[in-house]
């Protein structure tokens, strides 16, 4: 894919308010911790996660994605009601229907001509949205649209957390491992032909995607019947086979890195910066080192804002934007993959 008129004229996003740190996560684990005899400290020592945040009890994701939205559309002085589509590409939403994304629309004053739906694909979701909307920018479709998403990790870790103290394992603790780094967050990305901003920046200049399917089984988020419910009523669930994930992830990077550069026509050492989706620092060390890309080179959340899913790999971009870690003509790679498995990386002119 390759485009000539799609910009990113704004990137907003809105932080969880509560932190939670590793520290205290393990507290809440005593119990497993000294069933399966694992020193203190080993969660923050596996995945390089000081902290992440959670929002309050009762949140609804539409909120988080509604502040995110209102933040871009501020940022860049851009009428709602200009929008060509609205979509929310979080793995959690509020319900099976209606879209996530209707309830945003009608928030922020998105009109009724506009296309608003939400967009699946794990951890990839909000970079799949960039790709509709940027797609229909470059057909002439649209002239603009948004990409949200709000994630929350509160609920699921509270039931890993009662699930592992129940009945703790080492096999159970290993697949809730990656459970235990997510993160909460909203983020909105808003794209469009160029022909609203005083400015051209941030211009979307095309990507590369790869997919594994063969490894769907590997990373799995949904609802089952609760085993310890005498009424198997049902209950979210999360297993991760962490070590095959990256292992397989980094394989798939590799391919992906390797169609991105010369689709793109750039030469690996050309790029100047890269964004990541924040797993972990064993995850981030792997693809880095397989696609011999300097760590100087990439902006790194996860210690203290965890795995966000959707949310990380905009919200970091935006954040590397307001530290100076971005500059004007800068070439950036966006580095996404999603459980599937699937990869997607994004080639930007900052």
């Amino acid at each position: 894919m390759k485009y000539t008129k799609v910009y990113i004229d704004a990137i907003g996003y809105e932080m969880a308010p509560v932190v939670v740190s590793s520290a205290e996560l393990e507290r809440r684990l005593e119990r497993v911790h000294g069933a399966l005899r694992l020193p203190v400290g080993q969660l923050e020592a596996l995945t390089g996660i000081v902290e992440r945040r959670w929002w309050e009890e009762g949140h609804r994701l539409s909120d988080g994605a509604i502040a995110a939205g209102r933040r871009a559309l501020e940022a860049a002085d851009f009428p709602a009601g200009r929008l060509g589509a609205l979509i929310h590409g979080g793995v959690c939403r509020e319900h099976f229907e209606p879209a996530t994304a209707c309830r945003t629309a009608a928030a922020l004053g998105v009109g009724g001509d506009a296309a608003v739906h939400d967009v699946g694909n794990a951890c990839l979701g909000v970079l799949s949205g960039m790709i509709e909307v940027a797609n229909r920018i470059e057909l002439g479709q649209i002239k603009a649209g948004m990409v949200v998403s709000c994630e929350s990790a509160r609920e699921i870790n509270e039931i890993v957390v009662d699930q592992l103290n129940r009945g703790p394992t080492m096999e159970f603790y290993r697949l809730s491992l990656a459970t235990l780094t997510g993160g909460s967050g909203g983020v909105a990305v808003l794209l469009s032909d160029g022909s609203f901003a005083n400015r051209r920046r941030r211009r979307l200049l095309g990507g590369a995607v790869r997919s594994a399917p063969e490894h769907h089984e590997l990373c799995r988020w949904g609802v089952a019947p609760d085993p310890h419910d005498v009424d198997h009523r049902y209950r979210q669930f999360t297993t991760t086979d962490a070590a095959s994930v990256l292992t397989h992830g980094v394989a798939l990077g590799a391919r992906t890195w390797s169609a991105f550069t010369e689709r793109m026509g750039w030469a690996p050492d050309s790029v100047d910066k890269v964004i990541c989706h924040q797993v972990g620092r064993s995850h981030r060390d792997a693809i880095l080192k397989s696609l011999s890309i300097p760590a100087a080179k990439d902006f790194s959340t996860y210690a203290y804002l965890g795995n966000m899913g959707t949310v990380s790999l905009p919200l970091s971009a935006a954040l590397a934007e307001e530290r100076e870690f971005l500059h004007p003509g800068d070439r950036v790679a966006f580095l996404g993959i999603g459980s599937g498995l699937n990869c997607m990386m994004l080639g930007l002119e900052w």
